[in-house]
């Protein structure tokens, strides 16, 4: 069955101390365009990511967001500086002999100044966070994909049913096609009649005139090429392969039939027929936009 483009999926990924989250957004799309958004640490794994989602989507514009969990206790460090330390010892030496004092700064008295020793995450391990990643892509990817899947669900009833639809207005302009050239023939014979003014006309020549007329008309060839591009249609919402492309392009062929026969028809009830479809045909094109 087919897919919509619509959907949302969420995935996280842990792989040795690194914990990351992945949002993935997706919307209609002429083309599969992917926009990540990592943090900057994580900024080599973009050219990866890019790759595994188009390898599993085909259409839309999907937003990426991943998230770096932020790191816990266990993952804090005390960090040293050692040269703002040394700074401070030696400006505290300066300051003594200023001043004429007595000691030595103390180790305590130099913990105890302003950035010598600070907590700080520890530094990130690029294979740990491509691992995490790929494994939160992965859950993000196939929650997304089943939420397409059933809206695809959705949209594949409602494209079918209005294909039905369609192909019951198809079959009612069939049944009134022939109706059309009987209905030809009685106008040309009164126009002939008023005009003539009872003069005999020729059979033959009346006759001639209501076959051009005929196959002016006829609209089987359109209707038989309509029937084929409604069942192809068909075929394509039932798929579980990429179809969207493809009903529009048939969406613009069963456009050209309708347009063809309504052109042809000089029948009240086939006119009101065509206009019908045409509505309904461009509810078919809004709802196939939706179509991965």
């Amino acid at each position: 069955m087919i897919r919509s483009m619509t959907g949302f999926g969420a995935g996280r990924g842990e792989a040795a101390g690194e914990a990351l989250t992945v949002e993935l957004r997706s919307v209609n799309g002429k083309f599969c365009e992917v926009k990540p958004r990592l943090p900057r640490e994580l900024s080599s794994l973009e050219t990866e990511l890019v790759k595994t989602v188009k390898a599993r989507l085909h259409r839309g514009v999907v937003d990426v967001f991943v998230r770096r969990e932020t790191a816990s206790v266990r993952g804090l460090l005390p960090q040293v500086d050692l040269a703002l330390a040394a700074a401070y010892a030696k400006a505290l030496r300066e300051l003594k002999s200023e001043l004429g004092l007595e000691g030595e700064p103390s180790i305590r008295d130099l913990a105890q100044l302003q950035g010598v020793i600070s907590l700080g995450e520890t530094a990130a391990d690029p294979a740990a966070m491509g691992t995490a990643l790929q494994a939160a892509l992965l859950l993000a990817l196939q929650a997304l994909e089943e939420m397409r899947k059933r809206e695809g669900e959705a949209l594949a009833r409602d494209l079918l049913a209005r294909l039905d639809t369609i192909e019951k207005g198809a079959r009612s302009i069939a049944a009134l096609a022939p109706r059309q050239v009987e209905a030809a023939r009685e106008r040309l014979n009164a126009r002939i009649v008023e005009l003539t003014r009872g003069i005999e006309l020729d059979p033959a020549r009346l006759a001639q005139e209501v076959a051009l007329i005929a196959d002016r008309t006829d609209v089987a060839e359109e209707l038989t090429r309509l029937a084929s591009h409604l069942e192809q249609a068909r075929g394509l919402v039932s798929s579980d392969l990429p179809a969207g492309r493809k009903l529009e392009f048939l969406v613009q062929e069963v456009n050209r039939e309708i347009n063809t026969i309504g052109s042809k028809s000089q029948h009240a009830a086939i006119a009101a027929q065509v206009v019908d479809l045409k509505a309904e045909l461009e509810r078919v094109r809004e709802q196939i936009q939706n179509v991965e």
